[in-house]
Protein backbone atom coordinates (compact mmCIF):
# COMPACT_ATOMS: atom_id res chain seq x y z
CA UNK A 1 0.00 0.00 0.00
CA UNK A 2 0.65 3.47 -0.89
CA UNK A 3 3.29 2.61 -3.82
CA UNK A 4 4.10 5.36 -5.82
CA UNK A 5 5.89 3.30 -8.31
CA UNK A 6 4.84 4.46 -12.12
CA UNK A 7 3.17 7.35 -10.63
CA UNK A 8 3.35 11.08 -11.31
CA UNK A 9 3.34 13.80 -8.46
CA UNK A 10 2.85 17.60 -9.17
CA UNK A 11 3.72 20.07 -6.50
CA UNK A 12 2.79 23.71 -7.10
CA UNK A 13 5.54 25.64 -4.28
CA UNK A 14 8.14 22.79 -4.30
CA UNK A 15 10.76 25.07 -3.91
CA UNK A 16 10.90 25.56 0.15
CA UNK A 17 8.90 25.02 3.31
CA UNK A 18 5.64 22.16 2.78
CA UNK A 19 6.06 21.85 -0.66
CA UNK A 20 9.21 20.68 -0.74
CA UNK A 21 8.84 18.34 2.30
CA UNK A 22 6.06 16.88 0.94
CA UNK A 23 7.33 16.41 -2.60
CA UNK A 24 11.08 14.64 -0.85
CA UNK A 25 7.72 12.59 1.41
CA UNK A 26 6.46 11.05 -2.14
CA UNK A 27 9.77 10.62 -3.62
CA UNK A 28 10.61 8.09 -0.69
CA UNK A 29 7.73 6.30 -1.81
CA UNK A 30 9.05 6.15 -5.72
CA UNK A 31 6.67 8.95 -6.89
CA UNK A 32 8.08 10.72 -10.04
CA UNK A 33 7.79 13.94 -9.09
CA UNK A 34 7.12 17.64 -11.49
CA UNK A 35 8.24 20.46 -8.36
CA UNK A 36 6.58 23.80 -9.46
CA UNK A 37 7.57 27.14 -8.48
CA UNK A 38 9.18 30.19 -9.51
CA UNK A 39 12.92 29.86 -8.40
CA UNK A 40 13.80 26.90 -10.53
CA UNK A 41 17.43 26.97 -9.44
CA UNK A 42 15.95 25.46 -5.69
CA UNK A 43 13.73 22.89 -7.85
CA UNK A 44 16.62 21.72 -10.17
CA UNK A 45 19.05 21.53 -6.84
CA UNK A 46 16.22 19.34 -5.15
CA UNK A 47 15.50 17.56 -8.51
CA UNK A 48 19.42 16.71 -8.66
CA UNK A 49 19.72 15.14 -4.82
CA UNK A 50 16.56 13.24 -4.80
CA UNK A 51 17.14 11.44 -8.06
CA UNK A 52 20.50 10.63 -7.17
CA UNK A 53 19.06 9.28 -3.50
CA UNK A 54 15.94 7.79 -4.28
CA UNK A 55 15.96 6.51 -7.75
CA UNK A 56 13.07 8.31 -9.42
CA UNK A 57 12.63 11.00 -11.91
CA UNK A 58 12.06 14.80 -11.19
CA UNK A 59 10.95 17.26 -13.36
CA UNK A 60 11.43 21.14 -12.31
CA UNK A 61 9.64 23.43 -13.78
CA UNK A 62 9.74 27.12 -13.56
CA UNK A 63 5.79 28.09 -12.91
CA UNK A 64 3.82 31.35 -12.00
CA UNK A 65 0.53 30.09 -10.64
CA UNK A 66 -0.89 33.51 -11.11
CA UNK A 67 -0.30 33.44 -14.69
CA UNK A 68 -2.92 30.72 -16.80
CA UNK A 69 0.11 30.88 -19.50
CA UNK A 70 2.92 29.75 -17.39
CA UNK A 71 0.02 26.76 -16.08
CA UNK A 72 -0.54 25.94 -19.64
CA UNK A 73 3.14 25.57 -20.63
CA UNK A 74 3.58 23.19 -17.49
CA UNK A 75 0.89 20.85 -17.67
CA UNK A 76 2.65 20.47 -21.51
CA UNK A 77 5.72 20.01 -20.00
CA UNK A 78 4.28 17.08 -17.91
CA UNK A 79 2.69 15.76 -20.88
CA UNK A 80 5.98 15.92 -22.81
CA UNK A 81 8.12 14.04 -20.29
CA UNK A 82 5.84 11.57 -18.46
CA UNK A 83 2.73 11.85 -20.58
CA UNK A 84 0.38 11.16 -17.42
CA UNK A 85 0.03 12.86 -13.38
CA UNK A 86 -1.96 10.84 -10.88
CA UNK A 87 -1.35 13.82 -8.45
CA UNK A 88 -1.73 17.57 -7.55
CA UNK A 89 -1.03 19.47 -5.31
CA UNK A 90 -1.80 22.93 -4.69
CA UNK A 91 0.70 24.40 -2.15
CA UNK A 92 1.89 27.85 -3.73
CA UNK A 93 0.49 30.78 -1.20
CA UNK A 94 1.53 33.89 0.30
CA UNK A 95 0.07 37.14 1.87
CA UNK A 96 0.37 40.49 1.57
CA UNK A 97 -0.77 42.80 4.77
CA UNK A 98 -0.59 40.12 8.07
CA UNK A 99 -0.64 41.93 11.11
CA UNK A 100 -2.74 44.32 9.75
CA UNK A 101 -6.48 44.95 11.50
CA UNK A 102 -9.49 44.32 8.82
CA UNK A 103 -10.07 48.43 9.23
CA UNK A 104 -7.12 49.68 7.89
CA UNK A 105 -6.37 46.53 5.06
CA UNK A 106 -5.44 47.56 1.85
CA UNK A 107 -7.01 46.80 -1.34
CA UNK A 108 -4.42 46.33 -3.31
CA UNK A 109 -2.98 43.74 -0.78
CA UNK A 110 -6.79 42.13 -0.80
CA UNK A 111 -6.41 41.20 -4.40
CA UNK A 112 -2.41 40.28 -4.16
CA UNK A 113 -3.76 37.37 -1.61
CA UNK A 114 -6.68 36.13 -3.21
CA UNK A 115 -4.94 35.82 -6.57
CA UNK A 116 -2.33 33.89 -5.25
CA UNK A 117 -3.73 31.70 -2.71
CA UNK A 118 -7.17 30.86 -3.96
CA UNK A 119 -7.71 31.92 -7.95
CA UNK A 120 -4.38 29.82 -8.20
CA UNK A 121 -5.25 26.75 -7.06
CA UNK A 122 -9.01 26.83 -9.47
CA UNK A 123 -6.65 27.82 -12.36
CA UNK A 124 -4.15 24.91 -11.55
CA UNK A 125 -6.70 22.05 -10.29
CA UNK A 126 -8.93 23.04 -13.87
CA UNK A 127 -5.65 22.71 -16.04
CA UNK A 128 -4.36 19.24 -14.17
CA UNK A 129 -8.00 18.06 -14.35
CA UNK A 130 -8.57 18.43 -17.89
CA UNK A 131 -5.40 17.07 -18.41
CA UNK A 132 -5.80 14.02 -15.88
CA UNK A 133 -9.36 13.26 -17.62
CA UNK A 134 -7.57 13.15 -20.95
CA UNK A 135 -5.26 11.24 -19.95
CA UNK A 136 -7.71 8.49 -18.04
CA UNK A 137 -10.02 8.70 -21.16
CA UNK A 138 -6.71 7.60 -22.87
CA UNK A 139 -5.82 4.38 -20.95
CA UNK A 140 -2.78 6.22 -19.42
CA UNK A 141 -3.39 6.62 -15.80
CA UNK A 142 -6.15 4.88 -13.62
CA UNK A 143 -7.26 7.73 -11.10
CA UNK A 144 -6.62 11.65 -10.33
CA UNK A 145 -5.99 13.06 -7.40
CA UNK A 146 -6.20 16.99 -6.41
CA UNK A 147 -4.87 18.01 -2.75
CA UNK A 148 -5.33 21.23 -2.11
CA UNK A 149 -2.73 23.37 0.85
CA UNK A 150 -5.53 25.43 2.90
CA UNK A 151 -5.07 25.75 6.81
CA UNK A 152 -6.56 25.67 9.82
CA UNK A 153 -7.26 29.90 9.57
CA UNK A 154 -9.43 28.38 6.78
CA UNK A 155 -11.34 26.54 9.49
CA UNK A 156 -11.60 28.92 12.38
CA UNK A 157 -10.40 32.23 13.22
CA UNK A 158 -7.77 33.58 15.53
CA UNK A 159 -6.66 36.36 18.13
CA UNK A 160 -3.12 36.00 17.65
CA UNK A 161 -2.61 38.55 15.16
CA UNK A 162 -4.84 40.07 12.02
CA UNK A 163 -4.75 38.32 8.57
CA UNK A 164 -8.20 38.96 7.28
CA UNK A 165 -7.09 38.37 3.67
CA UNK A 166 -5.35 34.84 4.45
CA UNK A 167 -8.95 33.76 6.67
CA UNK A 168 -10.87 34.44 3.58
CA UNK A 169 -8.60 32.44 0.89
CA UNK A 170 -8.06 29.30 3.20
CA UNK A 171 -11.89 29.79 4.01
CA UNK A 172 -12.73 30.01 0.02
CA UNK A 173 -9.75 26.82 -0.79
CA UNK A 174 -11.77 24.55 1.51
CA UNK A 175 -15.24 24.85 0.03
CA UNK A 176 -13.93 25.07 -3.53
CA UNK A 177 -12.15 22.01 -2.43
CA UNK A 178 -16.02 20.23 -1.33
CA UNK A 179 -17.31 21.75 -4.77
CA UNK A 180 -14.73 20.39 -7.11
CA UNK A 181 -14.68 17.11 -5.28
CA UNK A 182 -18.51 16.37 -5.72
CA UNK A 183 -18.16 17.55 -9.56
CA UNK A 184 -15.03 15.41 -10.19
CA UNK A 185 -16.06 11.96 -8.37
CA UNK A 186 -17.76 9.86 -11.25
CA UNK A 187 -14.55 11.06 -13.25
CA UNK A 188 -12.37 9.28 -10.80
CA UNK A 189 -11.08 12.48 -9.45
CA UNK A 190 -11.05 13.02 -5.77
CA UNK A 191 -10.46 16.16 -4.35
CA UNK A 192 -9.18 16.85 -0.99
CA UNK A 193 -7.52 19.71 1.47
CA UNK A 194 -4.82 19.27 4.05
CA UNK A 195 -5.21 21.94 6.56
CA UNK A 196 -1.75 22.77 8.40
CA UNK A 197 -1.56 24.29 11.95
CA UNK A 198 1.50 25.76 12.73
CA UNK A 199 4.71 24.76 10.49
CA UNK A 200 8.05 26.70 10.24
CA UNK A 201 8.68 27.89 6.66
CA UNK A 202 10.04 30.74 5.20
CA UNK A 203 7.35 32.91 5.18
CA UNK A 204 6.24 32.12 8.86
CA UNK A 205 9.66 31.60 10.94
CA UNK A 206 9.92 35.30 11.68
CA UNK A 207 6.07 35.42 13.12
CA UNK A 208 6.63 31.70 15.11
CA UNK A 209 9.39 32.65 16.90
CA UNK A 210 8.75 35.92 19.04
CA UNK A 211 7.99 35.35 22.44
CA UNK A 212 4.20 36.61 21.94
CA UNK A 213 3.91 33.77 19.62
CA UNK A 214 5.56 30.69 21.23
CA UNK A 215 3.42 31.71 24.33
CA UNK A 216 0.13 31.43 22.34
CA UNK A 217 1.19 28.42 20.84
CA UNK A 218 1.70 26.96 24.30
CA UNK A 219 -1.75 27.79 25.28
CA UNK A 220 -4.14 27.18 22.39
CA UNK A 221 -2.36 24.23 21.25
CA UNK A 222 -2.61 21.20 22.72
CA UNK A 223 0.40 19.37 21.85
CA UNK A 224 2.12 23.13 22.74
CA UNK A 225 4.51 22.81 20.26
CA UNK A 226 4.88 23.95 16.38
CA UNK A 227 4.69 20.88 14.13
CA UNK A 228 7.99 19.37 12.96
CA UNK A 229 9.46 19.07 9.70
CA UNK A 230 7.67 16.06 7.72
CA UNK A 231 4.76 15.70 9.77
CA UNK A 232 2.56 16.87 7.29
CA UNK A 233 3.87 14.10 4.59
CA UNK A 234 1.43 10.90 5.29
CA UNK A 235 -1.58 13.18 5.19
CA UNK A 236 -0.52 14.07 1.42
CA UNK A 237 1.00 10.90 0.93
CA UNK A 238 -2.64 8.78 2.14
CA UNK A 239 -5.18 11.16 0.06
CA UNK A 240 -2.81 11.03 -2.97
CA UNK A 241 -2.58 7.27 -2.90
CA UNK A 242 -4.93 5.07 -5.10
CA UNK A 243 -5.78 3.06 -2.57
CA UNK A 244 -7.70 6.70 -0.53
CA UNK A 245 -10.49 6.59 -3.71
CA UNK A 246 -13.38 6.54 -1.42
CA UNK A 247 -11.88 9.61 0.24
CA UNK A 248 -13.27 13.10 -0.92
CA UNK A 249 -14.29 16.12 -0.23
CA UNK A 250 -12.20 16.64 3.07
CA UNK A 251 -10.34 18.62 4.90
CA UNK A 252 -7.89 17.33 7.58
CA UNK A 253 -6.28 19.26 10.05
CA UNK A 254 -3.12 18.58 10.69
CA UNK A 255 -2.37 20.73 13.65
CA UNK A 256 -1.52 19.62 17.14
CA UNK A 257 -5.37 19.42 17.92
CA UNK A 258 -5.44 23.23 17.50
CA UNK A 259 -8.99 23.10 16.21
CA UNK A 260 -10.12 20.35 18.62
CA UNK A 261 -10.67 22.93 21.23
Amino acid sequence: MFDYSNKVVAITGASSGLGKQMAEGFAKCHANLVLLARRVERLEASAKEWEAKYGVKVLPVACDVTSSESIANAVAEVEKVFGHCEVIINDAGGEKGTGTPLVDYKREDWDFTLNLDLTSVFAVTQAFVNFMKKQIAAGKQNYGRVINIASIYGLVGNTALPTIAYHTTKGAVVNFTRGAAAELAPQGITVNAICPGYFYTELTTDTLNTEYFQEFAKRTVPMQRYGHEGELNSVAIFLGAEESSYVTGQAIAVDGGYTCV
